[in-house]
């Protein structure tokens, strides 16, 4: 039965594929139809390999390896945005949009290779299969890449292998091979793109400080734990002592560290742009009022549970219905941004991803006084998916939600907006994870009755889902009238219904890989 639902999750995203390459159809179109097959063929290696426990990590048990949904991310991706910028005239971002591409690709066959590697016997076929790719892919490279981008893409593979080691070496179970290759994938690029314009930024003018906000916060993030997790290997945690030098070491981080470094790439205080930037008007200041509303009856919520587990059974778990109202909070907030000031909203949703990794970092390092109750406070909370030290489910849920924002192709959007379906290419992760997966996960548990075959979702749950999300569509369309679908319908409902049965069969992250699906798709 595992196998049938891992052949329906390729049969999806290969369904995906082939729409980008119809619209696309260039070479490097092609090189993703031939990155799809191979990994396809590596796919069922890295799962024989989990399953026989062969893995050289500790991957997330209870799942595939989720190599073919995760492969093909960076390159759509990378595709579809080429496809934005060319149409809108932008050459540098064109050309940034190919690098994105060849690097999803590269760190793909790479993860293939580790799965080859360590296979026995070799794998004949699949070997020559994923040779094919590859020759396909590295000449494509040549042909269309200069050579100071193709050394752009060996930094990304290069930062990508060592964080790589370090990640999966300190969190293990935390991730499957396929998630690990979409997240760190990402950050990989995100540090090598932050470095890269670090050493650009004293020559060119300062940029927009809203782009700048996110892969500042990747890095400041990323240095954090690394720093945290090698020192705690070596002294406790759990004393005040520790919780000390971790708030002062933070804050030194913080203001001596990324606050310079970003006041480098706008030029000016970040605090004080900040300030600004949030004051500019009273509608953004209304805005902020009804956020920290929503956060104090998220807390409320958390809370409540916390209250029923402690005057009932101790082994009280939040059930599906009520983690679901936390992905109808996060609806609540996303959507008035969306439609009133998304550039408020951008900044707003990197910095509360701030305050989850940092509050993260207390739980997980047990730092005083915080770190006992959130670890009390969120085991409420967890499913089958948080197996690992890290509890990741409310990052997901808040990334899945903000990458359509963080990701919009501004600069390739004539006046802010995409033409078509791609009107609704900000709204993606509302759709796909705030209604889809909620209206599929409450109706489906509560009165689904058919399953579909090999998994434990509901035929219901599904349809449900798709209803939901074009109901919600046409909300969208009377609140906001700078979108203009044109005669995009059919594609929009079709593109929902192949993500939402990417939902049904996927046993990776869907709130992180539902949104990305959606989002390629709505940019067509």
């Amino acid at each position: 039965m595992q196998i049938e639902a891992v052949l329906v999750e390729s049969a999806v995203v290969s369904a995906v594929v082939l729409c980008v390459h119809v619209v696309v159809w260039n070479q490097h179109s092609w090189c993703a139809v031939a990155l799809a097959i191979q990994a396809f063929y590596v796919q069922h290696k890295w799962d024989r390999l989990l399953k026989s426990g062969s893995a050289v990590f500790q991957f997330r048990p209870s799942a595939n390896s989720g190599i073919v949904p995760a492969s093909m991310v960076m390159p759509l991706l990378g595709l579809v945005l080429r496809t934005k910028c060319s149409e809108a005239g932008s050459v540098h971002l064109e050309r940034f949009s190919m690098v994105v591409t060849v690097s999803g690709m590269t760190l793909a066959l790479f993860l293939s290779l580790i799965a080859l590697g360590v296979t026995r016997p070799l794998p004949t076929n699949t070997c020559v299969v994923a040779g094919l790719a590859a020759s396909a892919v590295f000449y494509t490279t040549k042909q269309t890449l200069t050579v100071s981008e193709v050394i752009e893409v060996m930094e990304v593979l290069l930062i990508f292998v060592y964080l790589s080691l370090i990640v999966l070496y300190l969190l293990p179970r935390c991730f499957t091979p396929g998630e690990a290759l979409l997240v760190v994938g990402a950050i990989s690029f995100v540090v090598n793109q932050l470095i890269k314009r670090s050493l650009l930024s004293l020559a060119e003018a300062k940029g927009d400080p809203i782009q700048y906000l996110l892969p500042v916060l990747v890095v400041g993030s990323l240095l954090l734990g690394v720093f945290f997790a090698l020192l705690f290997c070596f002294m406790e945690s759990e004393t005040w002592v520790s919780s000390l030098f971790f708030h002062t070491m933070t804050a030194v981080l913080g203001l001596g560290v990324l606050m310079p470094w970003l006041s480098l790439f706008i030029g000016r205080h970040p605090i004080m742009w900040l300030w600004d930037f949030v004051t500019l008007s009273e509608r953004r200041l209304a805005l902020i009022g009804y956020w920290v509303l929503l956060c104090a009856l998220a807390t409320c919520v958390v809370l409540h549970q916390n209250y029923q587990r402690q005057s009932g059974s101790k082994k009280h778990q939040a059930s599906t219905v009520v983690r679901k109202y936390f992905h109808l909070i996060v609806v609540a907030t996303f959507v008035p941004g969306l439609l009133y000031d998304r550039h408020l909203l951008h900044v707003a949703s990197v910095g509360c991803l701030a305050v989850f990794l940092f509050l993260e970092y207390v739980r997980y390092f047990r730092i005083k006084p915080l770190g006992q109750p959130l670890r009390q406070l969120l085991t409420l909370f967890l499913d089958e998916r948080d197996s690992g030290p890290l509890i990741l489910t409310h990052i997901y849920l808040l990334l899945g939600m903000a990458l359509p924002v963080w990701l919009f192709p501004g600069a390739c959007a004539p006046k802010g907006i995409l033409s078509g379906a791609g009107g609704l290419v900000p709204y993606a992760g509302v759709l796909a994870v705030g209604v889809g997966d909620t209206v599929a996960s409450v109706f489906g548990s509560t009165m689904g009755e058919i399953r579909w075959p090999g998994t434990k979702k509901t035929m219901e749950g599904t349809a449900t889902s798709v209803f939901a999300q074009i109901i919600a569509v046409v909300i969208f369309l009377i609140f906001d009238t700078s979108i203009n679908l044109n005669s995009t319908y059919l594609w929009i409902v079709g593109s929902i219904a192949l993500v939402a049965m990417l939902e049904a069969y996927t046993s990776q992250i869907d709130n992180l890989l539902l949104p990305l699906y959606l989002l390629i798709l709505l940019m067509l």
